[in-house]
């Protein structure tokens, strides 16, 4: 039987005969930690007085907030480099860009390697035909430590795009389509690979875009095997022999889903879910108060290309704040000598230094209450990039409807911008919420249910990025569940002891392991849900987080009933002696948890 494209990624780098769902020891050849997880990473190997394994294969790379305008952030980035000079660790500083981008520009990733990262967009170098993995702040401080991992492989799906899209349609638009056919949970606990004639014809950047949002459909990765242009790249960038890996014809994939993309017109992913896409036609003409051109996803030089040749004659709307953030700094300087910075300036925009833009609240691409934005990001999660609306769509339409003022697509920009008017309808706002301390240590719990009826709970809604640069525990608990609607006054009433229980997916979207030590802080012993965000459960159970899967919500259970749970066996008792089954701890889990964490020998 053949295999497929992570099965051989996977077994060149520990697991040689590995299946879906066996644990690797996973060799790692590429090791970043960025600017807000680094400080945590640097701190867990001074507490652990925990030596490098191979500081050639470890990076920092400060990309959330490159201009260091946040004393915390900056704070951060300075313990960074001095540990770096103390260990001989390079630093792509804040001059250089987003870090999965600049390591492949540096010649770190291409077919075949492994990496990781304190980014929950790592995955993005499946683009490259690579393997990479968003890690929390303790799971990274082992693999600098040791250079390996454990790693769960996952079942493969295969994704099948069939037809051609309308020539107004971008990369951006096909990724959309895919995600609002698969959901925020259509990958979960899987990868990906894509395949067909249309995929084929695709180029390194439309494969970063859609790899890219491979993390909002719940996947580990989404994978391309690598095609002409790929390699020459990645040799152009001085990355040396290797030898491009390809699925095997026969290769045995958990499904087979065909998503038809004949004629796809441009797309939007509507305020609050990447995954609720739809046609522009049903957003266009939507009052727009600021424009973003940007991200992992859309910010390298076909990007910029594609919104200048929107922008050139023409002006951003009166009122309306186009902000566009290069990916990295060479693409800066190439969209500099290709005159786009200038037809950008000339248009109204405000250009920034490259780097990662508003997704982790470091630089340009905030937005305030009742704003509307349009972004080329790959997320929109309430909270995400402030308190407005953030609509999700490709850099050309994005250019659009700046010139427009409102949302449009580049062939229907109207002859007069539309302005804007007393009286418009407010965008609602984000509310917040609060929290408390610590927790205890038997397999065995007994405790009252906070039964939070919702699926797809993000890390922005369990722990806000605006707090991001706290490194201490104790000042964690106040912040658990700060941005999920209806639960503000959460930490305020929650006990040591208690319990939460949730749905489906919880934890997707970041890789901050704060989402996980909130609720440590708090002293909530255990979480139970019906499926965890990927990286969301590595972070628990490297913390030494009980987790267990049980999908109680649809049992009836109801906020405040006392349940006994068992994690040796798997059994949750409600208090009329009714026993539910949910998943046992597994080995690795079980291991981790009795050494109280992935870094306690």
């Amino acid at each position: 039987m053949g295999k497929t494209l992570i099965e051989k990624i996977i077994g060149a780098h520990g697991g040689a005969n590995a299946k879906a769902g066996d644990i690797v020891d996973l060799e790692i050849d590429v090791r970043v930690a960025r600017d807000f997880g680094g400080a945590n990473v640097v701190k867990n190997l001074e507490d652990g007085n925990l030596g490098l394994d191979d500081p050639a294969k470890t990076f920092f790379t400060f990309d959330t907030n490159p201009t260091g305008s946040d004393q915390k952030y900056a704070a951060n980035q300075q313990r960074c480099r001095l540990f770096a000079r103390k260990e001989g660790v390079k630093v792509f500083d804040i001059d250089t860009g987003i870090g999965t981008h600049v390591t492949a520009e540096n010649g770190l990733i291409y077919p075949g390697v492994t990496m990781v990262s304190t980014d929950s967009h790592a995955n993005i170098v499946g683009a490259f035909g690579a393997f990479g993995q968003g890690l929390g702040d303790v799971d990274m401080a082992h693999v600098f430590a040791f250079g390996r991992t454990w790693f769960k492989l996952p079942p493969s799906i295969k994704i099948v795009l069939k037809g051609q899209p309308s020539p107004l349609a971008r990369p951006k638009d096909i990724v959309l389509a895919v995600l609002g056919k698969m959901g925020a949970a259509g990958l979960l606990g899987h990868a990906a690979e894509y395949h067909g004639e249309f995929v084929e014809t695709l180029g390194l950047s439309d494969r970063i875009t859609i790899a890219s949002m491979a993390t909002e459909m719940g996947a580990i990765i989404t994978l391309f095997p690598p095609n002409d242009e790929v390699i020459d790249f990645c040799r152009s960038r001085g990355a040396g022999d290797f030898e491009p890996m390809y699925p095997d014809a026969d290769a045995e994939y958990a499904k087979t889903v065909e998503i038809d993309i004949e004629g796809l017109a441009p797309m939007i992913a509507r305020p609050g879910h990447p995954e609720d896409t739809h046609p522009i036609a049903e957003a266009a003409g939507r009052k727009i108060d600021s424009a973003f051109v940007g991200s992992c996803t859309n910010g390298r030089i076909e990007d910029l290309r594609a919104a200048a040749d929107v922008l050139k004659g023409r002006q951003v709307a009166p009122g309306v704040v186009l902000k566009i953030v290069p990916t990295t700094d060479k693409i800066w300087r190439q969209a500099l000598d290709e005159g786009l910075i200038e037809i950008f300036k000339d248009a109204g925009a405000l250009v920034g230094n490259a780097g990662c833009g508003g997704c982790a609240a470091g630089q340009i691409g905030m937005n305030g209450p009742d704003e509307v934005t349009i972004s080329t990001g790959n997320r929109n999660f309430p909270g995400k990039q402030g308190k407005g609306e953030v609509y999700l769509a490709s850099p050309s339409t994005v250019a659009a409807s700046a010139v427009a003022g409102v949302i449009a697509h580049e062939g229907e920009i109207p002859a007069e911008a539309v302005n804007f008017a007393f009286g418009s309808d407010p965008t609602p706002k984000v509310h917040r919420e609060e929290a408390g301390k610590v927790s205890g240590k038997s397999v065995k719990f007994k405790g009252r249910a906070w039964v939070v009826k919702q699926d797809n709970i993000d890390t922005d809604m369990i722990f806000h990025n605006r707090y991001l640069a706290i490194t201490d525990i104790a000042e964690m608990g106040q912040y658990a569940f700060d941005n999920l609607e209806g639960w503000e006054d959460f930490a305020k009433k929650a006990k040591p002891g208690d319990i939460v229980v949730t749905g489906a997916n919880f934890g997707a979207g970041s890789s901050r392991q704060q989402a996980v030590d909130c609720f440590k802080s708090l002293g909530i012993p255990l979480l139970i849900a019906e499926s965890y965000g990927s990286i969301y459960e590595r972070n628990a159970i490297n913390a030494g987080m009980p987790i267990m899967e049980a999908d109680l919500v649809k049992s009836g259970i109801e906020n405040g009933e006392e349940i006994e749970v068992d994690l040796s066996t798997g059994e949750i008792t409600r208090a009329d002696g009714t026993v539910i089954q949910g998943k046992a701890f597994s080995e690795v889990q079980v291991n981790i948890y009795q050494r109280g964490g992935l870094l306690v020998n």
